[in-house]
């Protein structure tokens, strides 16, 4: 019978079952594409990381000369690969990159997968590889040869160059060295050498080149930095540090803990990867409304036409069953497609920050997500499917009664328009039996849209705020002026930027490496000139005693301490014991980013250190004040010996831009599901209480109140959904806001409301009428006669 049935409906609903195939092919594509990417993304880091023997810190001593051989000596240390940072120009354009100063970079430590191509040999000055991010922006991959135009040692002793350029000039000065040509032979990634989001890309040349170049690269008497790759990774840092300060006789030595980094990356990953769970979650939702829809009905109808049957003998059960196969053939054909379809997509991911870590892009088959998926929809359907042939068959047999609604009641009760109060029923009461009417998923969408675009647009306001703010990285100061002088020099000039009608305050920023256990952070002094920086503050206050000091926020964390907790700081002088007193953001420079670091008061740095590694002026200047007038006026007010410049400002928002699109795809889906849920319900409110908008216009009801009837429907629906929605939109958007700030260490402010409110209020209310129409029309022109003909 089963098979008999299935033969039958292929002949006659072929297209329709073949739409239903197509829907569930989508959904299950769509689904299962951004689970694998999840699941994908979030094992990126390690995956590269098993594949590119990492390096575990990088060592940077400042000091010409440095005795590397020393630390390849001490215990625990795998590997040791020295680099520079140098500038030069790639084809005539600006570029500045690092450069391995020995064979080790890209052999024993960072030994990075080779995406195309071939690793560069270290022997050869004229080989180089590139990351994937260089080929996207210049168009150069393997086989092509591009040309390195270096520095005269000269130019460089002068001291010329000025990566962020000076305010009068827009560009570093122009290289005026060798033209050097090196062959593209390989496109890598690994850990340390990989893409950063809004760059154009690294090209690595070898050992040998820099070999033969050093001069026209870092001039000859500059130190060299190495990354450092211990055989304990992460765990071994602390023992490294002490050894490594033994044997120098050094703890002013900054060592960048590499591991902790890979563990903050792994925190952006974290968020990428929830995001696109949540949006396959809403993905699988919506698709349970609506594609869910499309099967019920199918089912209903099947259910319907079998009614016939059941006079000559046909169960029930074989009424569900044969109901059923429909669905569940097309369930089986789209899932395939879905799958393979996921698969095909899976080239494209992961995205974001994964991305720029995979080890191995390209198309990857998970046969978890894809076998689990599959059974999963094939199921789904058969289920829902089933389920809705027993309601249908349960329905002819004991019909259930329905509640009125108290705002529909209390609408009668207040006199208000007959369209008003029966569209007001439509939207709020189910009804009963063939006349039921899906109120509870068309409420259920329209609060789950409204709160998710509501969320989304609040999430993006945070966003759009922290990339256009500085402050929100805690970047307060529009200006840097560099006091390398002696100290009467720095006090002339501290005097006249502090006096300067623009200037809103001035702090004498004196900075040194200190060793606090686990890390060695960059302390700066807080000395406020004439008024203070006005430093942010996520918690407590600023040091103001000299056995106090501020930590910067991924360095409390890191060393697990919080206010009023105690941490021993050593310096080149001593060593102190010092209160935290607040959570502060630090100014970047040279050694540190803004999350690490601390703030010690004048007294607190004199105690700890016999001199300043770096000493800068850091001026913020007052509301509407042109940072590169300022600091040309203010350059030729001081003496020759101090430059004054534009901040150098770190473009942090580039993982908050990838972010940022998460919930807005969310928000799409989202709606969309309020579409499908509250569109349904209208046309099936139309439909099914056909008979009943008869009886009333044939008492009287006109065309025009039938057609306001169902507007009010959609109208009171939609209200329901920004009276809920709305609310907890925004209370979700900040919440999830609160989460990414802290996980992207930028400060929080409480995103705007009232635009995402403003958006989405008369944007719900017009499309609640737009959806209206087709099923206002409808009501308000079918032939009265026949309806009451059929009754």
């Amino acid at each position: 019978m089963t098979g008999a049935w299935l033969r039958l409906e292929l002949r006659r609903r072929w297209r329709t079952l073949l739409v239903l195939a197509l829907l569930i092919g989508f959904a299950a594509a769509t689904v299962l594409t951004a689970v694998a990417g999840a699941r994908r993304g979030e094992s990126s880091l390690q995956r590269l990381a098993d594949a590119t023997l990492p390096a575990t810190v990088q060592v940077v001593p400042n000091e010409p000369g440095f005795d590397w051989d020393a630390v390849r000596d001490l215990p625990g240390v795998a590997a040791v690969g020295e680099m520079v940072f140098a500038a030069y120009e790639l084809d005539g354009e600006p570029v500045d990159g690092p450069v391995p100063a020995d064979g080790t970079i890209l052999s024993t430590v960072e030994r990075p997968v080779v995406l195309e191509g071939r690793r560069a040999s270290p022997q050869r000055p004229d080989e180089a590889v590139v990351t994937p991010g260089f080929v996207a922006s210049y168009g150069r991959g393997v086989g092509d040869t591009v040309t390195l135009r270096l520095y005269r040692p000269e130019t460089l002793r002068a001291g010329l160059m000025d990566f962020r350029g000076p305010a009068s000039a827009g560009r570093p000065t122009p290289a005026d060295g060798p033209a050097v040509p090196v062959r593209i032979v390989g496109v890598v990634r690994s850990a340390l050498i990989s893409d950063v989001a809004g760059d154009p890309g690294w090209v690595i040349p070898t050992g040998a080149f820099y070999a033969a170049y050093t001069e026209h690269l870092v001039g000859s008497d500059q130190p060299t930095s190495a990354v450092v790759r211990l055989s304990a990774g992460g765990s071994g840092v602390a023992d490294f540090k002490a050894a490594l300060a033994q044997a120098t006789g050094r703890t002013d030595v900054s060592i960048w803990n590499l591991a902790a980094t890979t563990d903050f990356d792994q925190g952006i990953v974290d968020i990428e990867t929830t995001a696109l769970l949540v949006f396959a979650t809403a993905a699988g939702v919506a698709a349970m409304f609506l594609v869910g829809q499309a099967i019920a009905r199918y089912a209903a109808a099947a259910v319907a036409e079998l009614r016939v049957l059941r006079a000559l003998g046909l169960s029930p059960r074989q009424v569900v069953v044969a109901a059923t196969t429909g669905p569940v053939l097309a369930a089986v054909l789209g899932a395939t497609a879905g799958a393979v379809v996921s698969v095909l997509a899976s080239a494209w991911f992961p995205v974001g920050t994964a991305a720029r870590r995979e080890p191995a892009p390209g198309i990857d088959v998970d046969w978890a997500v894809v076998a689990t998926g599959w059974g999963g929809i094939v199921l789904a359907t058969g289920a829902g499917a089933a389920l809705t042939a027993g309601l249908a068959l349960r329905a002819t047999r004991a019909p259930t009664s329905s509640r009125r609604s108290t705002v529909a009641a209390a609408a009668a009760r207040a006199g208000l328009p007959l369209p008003v109060v029966l569209g007001a029923g439509l939207a709020l009461e189910t009804g009963r039996g063939e006349r039921a009417v899906p109120v509870r998923p068309a409420l259920v969408g329209a609060v789950v849209g409204v709160v998710g675009t509501v969320a989304a647009l609040t999430v993006a306001a945070g966003v759009d705020d922290a990339r256009t703010n500085p402050v929100r990285y805690g970047q307060v100061h529009d200006l840097d002026a560099a006091l390398d002088v002696d100290a009467a020099t720095a006090a002339d000039a501290l005097a006249v930027l502090a006096a300067d009608a623009e200037v809103a305050a001035v702090n004498d920023s004196r900075s040194a490496v200190a060793d606090a256990g686990s890390m060695t952070p960059m302390v700066y002094s807080f000395q406020p000139v004439a008024e203070p920086l006005p430093v942010v503050l996520t918690a407590g206050r600023m040091p103001a005693r000299a056995d106090e000091l501020a930590l910067a926020p991924y360095t409390a964390s890191t060393l697990g301490a919080g206010i009023g907790d105690t941490v021993d700081l050593t310096g080149t002088r001593s060593t102190s014991r010092l209160t935290v007193t607040g959570l502060a953001f630090v100014p970047e420079g040279p050694e540190n980013y803004n999350i690490d670091g601390a703030w010690v008061s004048a007294a607190g740095f004199d105690q700890l250190f016999d001199g300043a590694a770096y000493h800068v002026a850091h001026i913020a200047l007052r509301d509407g004040a042109d940072p590169a007038g300022a600091a040309q006026r203010l350059g030729a007010a001081v003496s020759d010996g101090v430059a004054v410049t534009p901040t150098l400002q770190r473009d942090h928002s580039v993982e908050l831009q990838v972010i940022r699109a998460f919930p807005l795809y969310l928000a799409v889906f989202l709606t969309v599901l309020a579409v499908g849920a509250v569109g349904h319900a209208l046309a099936a409110a139309v439909r099914r209480r056909r008979r009943d908008l008869a009886v009333l216009r044939a008492l009287g009801l006109t065309g025009g109140q039938s057609r306001g009837v169902v507007v009010t429907q959609a109208v009171t629906i939609v209200l329901a959904g920004l009276v809920l929605g709305a609310p907890l939109g925004v209370a979700v958007g900040r919440s999830v806001w609160r989460y990414v700030t802290d996980a992207t260490v930028t400060q929080y402010v409480p995103p705007p409301a009232l635009a995402a409110l403003f958006t989405v209020v008369p944007l719900a209310l017009v499309a609640a009428v737009l959806l209206a129409v087709v099923p206002a029309r409808r009501a308000g022109s079918f032939p009265v006669w026949r309806a009451l003909r059929a009754e």
